[in-house]
């Protein structure tokens, strides 16, 4: 709290009253829990016709699943080899696009049989991955967010993620909902909203305490995983080794 009140008198003598407003931090209610692979890594995480579709990171650990909601259970897998630490995951069309960790490389799978379509390059980190129906959108563990053409998968352009004029660094998993987006922050409970365009947070939510303390494994367990069911409306968030995966409702505060 120290360091927040310091914060909020550098943002007033250097800016004023106007422009110096604190973001609203929400909570949220849980709808449900459901089963969730404690060996599970969780990098990337969504939500598709009637399936979780899942990346697991970890040299010689690594996979793309696709999960069963209602008990966990692992309907697909297939293994990444072991010398690439998978990260991200979107779709994209009939596609499903798996980032990796320092080698930047992405692959590139058909979304019904798993099979390996295709290969690209960037040169960044690979952390997170979604997409907005016009570009992959993709972090890198530092403030800034690429955007990505799906066909060419060139950057088109890039923002850099600010919380009243603060970079927040250590961006990590992402999902596009309702024209923003979440972006879980590495080793915090917190998920930011972020625009799009500016690159502004907009809010936070707040997600401590959701897995009791007694259940996290290690420092490694921590939050990471966003998944949007826009058909009927529901989020769903979990984190690395977490044996349980929750549906939530946001509460504004």
């Amino acid at each position: 709290m120290r360091k927040e009140r310091i914060a909020w008198l550098v943002c007033l003598l250097l800016l004023g009253a106007v422009g110096c407003k604190a973001q609203a931090v929400d909570g949220y209610r849980m709808v449900h829990a459901y089963p969730h692979d404690s060996q599970a890594f969780t990098q990337g995480l969504i939500y598709l016709g009637g399936h979780l579709y899942e990346s697991t990171g970890l040299n010689g650990h690594s996979t793309l699943r696709e999960v069963d909601l209602e008990t966990g259970r692992v309907l697909k897998e297939v293994s990444v080899p072991s010398q690439y630490f998978a990260e991200g995951l979107t779709n994209w069309g009939s596609t499903l696009i798996q980032l990796t960790w320092k080698k930047h490389v992405a692959f590139v799978y058909d979304r019904a049989t798993f099979r390996l379509l295709k290969t690209f390059h960037y040169p960044w980190e690979g952390w997170g991955l979604t997409q907005d129906g016009k570009h992959l959108i993709m972090s890198d563990g530092s403030e800034t967010i690429h955007f990505l053409d799906p066909d060419t998968f060139k950057q088109v352009r890039s923002i850099r993620v600010t919380d009243r004029g603060k970079p927040v660094q250590n961006l990590n998993e992402l999902e596009y909902i309702h024209g923003e987006i979440y972006a879980n922050v590495w080793m915090s409970d917190r998920i930011a909203r972020i625009s799009p365009s500016t690159g502004k947070v907009l809010g936070w939510i707040d997600l401590a305490g959701i897995l009791p303390s007694v259940e996290v494994t290690g420092e490694g367990a921590v939050l990471n995983g966003i998944a949007y069911d826009a058909a009927h409306n529901r989020l769903f968030v979990t984190g690395k080794d977490w044996p349980r995966l929750f549906e939530i409702t946001v509460v504004k505060k």
